[in-house]
């Protein structure tokens, strides 16, 4: 089974790495399905149902999105409240539509892998600043696994540094 990769940019256009990896993805339809969420939704009003279906569909679902302000971009937010609804996603017996699906996160970071610890400037890992998405799929029973980050977008955006994630993102995406 294939793949829902559920992309949040909000300006894709001038992306370097999201776009660059969205372009690999899409070589390979059969086993990777991408889903550009301000692509479908320029207007932020989502189909929920339509989003539901698309999730019941797949067993392996990945947000991909760039890391700032310590978070998503917001849409992603406004997904998570719309579409995981009482009885479908959580909070009766036929609800939990996405129980045992894995779920993971896709991150573009700006800054270096180092800077985010305890003892340098942002004092904490992206594991722990990435905790609400974890607890918001674990509510929902998904099997929510390691996130994928490539750091250090505003250090170094080289083509070459770029090309260099795609083979690890797609390690990645196989592994789960």
């Amino acid at each position: 089974m294939s793949t829902l990769i559920i992309v949040i940019h909000p300006n894709i256009k001038d992306s370097a790495i999201n776009k660059r990896w969205i372009e690999e993805l899409n070589k390979y339809p059969e086993k990777y399905a991408v889903h550009q969420l301000h692509e479908v939704y320029p207007d932020e009003k989502i189909d929920v149902v339509l989003e539901q279906k698309l999730i019941e569909a797949y067993d392996k679902i990945v947000f991909q999105f760039p890391f700032y302000w310590f978070s998503s971009p917001p849409f992603f937010k406004k997904w998570l409240d719309e579409v995981l609804t009482y009885g479908w996603a959580y909070g009766s017996k036929s609800g939990y539509k996405v129980a045992e699906k894995k779920i993971a996160l896709a991150i573009t970071v700006g800054i270096a892998e180092q800077e985010y610890n305890r003892s340098e400037k942002y004092k904490y890992t992206l594991a722990q600043l990435t905790r609400p998405f974890e607890l918001t799929f674990e509510y929902i029973k998904a099997d929510y696994k390691p996130s994928f980050a490539y750091y250090g977008m505003e250090l170094n955006a080289s083509k070459e540094w770029i090309e260099k994630s795609v083979p690890l993102y797609i390690d990645f995406l196989d592994a789960l």
